[in-house]
C-alpha cells in the first residue's frame, strides 16, 4: 500500500495565529487603558510601565518584570512636607470647628485667606464684642483664640501676628467708653493681642494696631456692609533677618552720603 504523502505546510502565518495575536493585543491596550484610568498615582503607573518595559523587552529595564525598590527609589523624588504648610492646615481646621460651634453655622463666620507676605484671619466683630465695646465676651471665640495661641507657639520664631482693628463710618454710641473709631479698633486689636499673650504667645512676636474706617471691606451704605466692616485681623507673615535691612538703605542714608 503506497503511502500517502503529507499536506505541504502553508508558508504564511496560519490565520488563527493572526487572529489570536491580534485578540491578545487588544486584550493588552484594554488593561492599559483601564489601568490608566482607573489610578492617577504616579508610583503605581511607574511600576505599571516598568513592567511592561520589562516584559517586552522593548525599553530600558530587560527582561525584568518588576520594579525593585532602590528604582522606585531612585526615579521617584522624596517630598518633604512644610512644617508652616501643617500648622496653616490646622488653623484652617480650627477655623472650621469654630464656625460649626457658633450659630451652627448660621450668622457670621470666621475666616481665612490668603496675604501678601502669609495669611490672614478674619474675626467679625459681632462674635467678639458688644456694639460699642472692646471686651470679648464670646466663649467660643476665646476657645478659639487659645487654640490659634497654642498653633502660633509651634510656629517657626520668624513668623509674626499683627492684630489689626477695624469699624465701619459710624461713630460710638455716646454710652461708648470710646470717642471715635480711633480709639475703638485700636482697643479691640489690643484685647485681643492680649488674650494670644495670656494663652501663652510671646509678646515679642504680637503687634496691635487701629485702622478705624479707613480700610473698608464692603460699602459702609448697607448694614452687611458695615457688618463685614467691623472686624478684628490676625496677620501672619514672616519678619526679615537683620542682614536683609541692613542691605536696603533708607532715604536718609542715601542722603547722608552724598
Amino acid at each position: 500500500m503506497a503511502k500517502t504523502k503529507c499536506p505541504d505546510c502553508e508558508e504564511c502565518l496560519p490565520a488563527w495565529l493572526a487572529a489570536f495575536g491580534d485578540l491578545m493585543s487588544l486584550l493588552l491596550c484594554f488593561f492599559v487603558l483601564l489601568l490608566s484610568m482607573s489610578s492617577m498615582d504616579a508610583k503605581k503607573v511607574s511600576e505599571a510601565i516598568g513592567s511592561l518595559s520589562g516584559a517586552m523587552s522593548v525599553l530600558e529595564g530587560g527582561t525584568k518584570t518588576e520594579i525593585s525598590k532602590q528604582r522606585i527609589q531612585e526615579s521617584t523624588p522624596i517630598e518633604t512636607q512644610d512644617e508652616t504648610s501643617e500648622q496653616v492646615n490646622r488653623v484652617s481646621q480650627a477655623i472650621i470647628d469654630a464656625n460649626e460651634m457658633m450659630e451652627k453655622g448660621h450668622g457670621p463666620t470666621i475666616s481665612m485667606e490668603e496675604a501678601q507676605e502669609g495669611f490672614v484671619i478674619e474675626l467679625p466683630a459681632s462674635l467678639l464684642f458688644k456694639a460699642g465695646s472692646a471686651t470679648i465676651v464670646n466663649e467660643d471665640t476665646l476657645l478659639f483664640l487659645k487654640r490659634i495661641a497654642l498653633i502660633i507657639d509651634e510656629l517657626p520664631n520668624t513668623t509674626k501676628v499683627s492684630v489689626q482693628g477695624h469699624t465701619d463710618n459710624r461713630p460710638p454710641s455716646k454710652n461708648s467708653p470710646f470717642k471715635d473709631n480711633w480709639e475703638l479698633s485700636s482697643a479691640r486689636a489690643i484685647s485681643v493681642l492680649q488674650e494670644l499673650v495670656l494663652d501663652g504667645v510671646s509678646p515679642k512676636r504680637v503687634s496691635a494696631a487701629g485702622f478705624s474706617q479707613f480700610t473698608p471691606k464692603a460699602t459702609n451704605a448697607t448694614k452687611s456692609g458695615r457688618a463685614k466692616n467691623r472686624r478684628v485681623e490676625i496677620h501672619f507673615y514672616g519678619s526679615k533677618s537683620s542682614n536683609e535691612a541692613k542691605i536696603k538703605k533708607t532715604i536718609l542714608d542715601k542722603a547722608s552720603a552724598k
